[in-house]
């Protein structure tokens, strides 16, 4: 099989061009994935795809395609994906959120590509997160219920389709792709988008992929952190079925930004061990910290989440 037909199906023009079926993406992925498309097609796949908009079919059956070639891993509780560029966020403080939802007994497994952006990486290891390969995530999860699991590891193949930005000179649909990855079938997702329009392609492709619990939202960056000074609108599912919900400012109204100029990730470390103390950057942690939780469940997620960071120096429960 040949990846002409799928490119043929999308590039035929007006009138006559239409979007791939859900079966049809998987087979486009499958092909793309076992290096034996021609690299012309491949481009060309994916810059139709952009010209035209990706639908959540698209974006589902590419997913499950990618995912049926990825390791086996054990299942998480949360899967909580980490793929943005860094424009605009600043430092990573929903690690410290992360962190805080494991303190709760959820074992949850982040997994990601930042491309040049070393903030990422540079924050799991001032604050000794994992970084672990996919043999590993099972020890990591049993050890402190957190892990991080580069792309580059977990998928090469999928890690040369995201970075194909780099000679295409744009963004593709495989940076979404990985967002509704989930590669260790966790049963709720929390993720983060740079635009606007893609919380609700992202919360449609979930519910095709029949994900019971997600929470979508605009984040810092593109990744899954909210500013604590503004509204944020929350898409996704509950229950398996389409939700909506819209969360208010935890802090007055300022002019603050995410990215405010900060980069040493010690301050990460800072924040957690209470050295630093820095009111919004702790509205940042809780914040997006509650609203994981309550995709995992919690009736309450910010008084939870407070409640932890209060007592986030106590020996964790077994």
């Amino acid at each position: 099989m040949s990846l002409a037909e799928h490119v043929r199906i999308l590039g035929r023009g007006p009138g006559r061009s239409r979007s791939l079926t859900r079966g049809e993406a998987a087979e486009a992925m499958t092909l793309m994935l076992s290096g034996g498309a021609a690299p012309e097609a491949v481009g060309a796949l994916l810059m139709l795809l952009r010209m035209k908009g990706e639908t959540a079919a698209e974006i589902a059956g590419f997913a499950e395609a990618a995912a049926v070639a990825l390791p086996a891993l054990p299942q998480p509780d949360l899967d909580w994906p980490c793929y943005a560029a860094g424009r605009t966020r600043g430092l990573p403080w929903f690690l410290l959120s992360a962190r805080l939802v494991a303190r709760a007994g959820h074992r949850v497994l982040l997994h990601g590509w930042n491309g040049a952006d070393t903030a990422i990486r540079q924050g799991l290891a001032q604050l000794a997160i994992p970084q672990v390969g996919p043999d590993a995530v099972a020890k990591a999860l049993a050890d402190q219920r957190l892990a991080y699991l580069p792309l580059e590891r977990l998928s090469p193949q999928l890690l040369d389709l995201l970075t194909l930005r780099e000679v295409l000179g744009l963004r593709s649909c495989v940076n979404t792709v990985c967002r509704v990855l989930n590669p260790g079938r966790a049963r709720a997702s929390v993720q983060g988008v740079f635009h606007p329009p893609y919380r609700l392609l992202q919360a449609d492709a979930g519910a095709l992929l029949r994900l019971p619990a997600l929470t979508v939202i605009k984040g810092g960056g593109g990744e899954f952190e909210r500013h604590p000074a503004k509204a944020v609108t929350g898409f996704g599912l509950r229950g398996g079925h389409p939700w909506e919900q819209v969360f208010d400012g935890l802090l007055p109204e300022e002019t603050r930004r995410l990215d405010d100029g900060e980069a040493d990730p010690v301050r990460l470390s800072a924040l957690w061990e209470g050295t630093l103390r820095d009111p919004f950057s702790e509205a940042v942690v809780l914040g997006t910290a509650a609203l994981a939780l309550e995709t995992l469940g919690a009736e309450d997620g910010l008084s939870q989440a407070r409640a932890l960071w209060a007592d986030r120096h106590l020996p964790c429960a077994a």
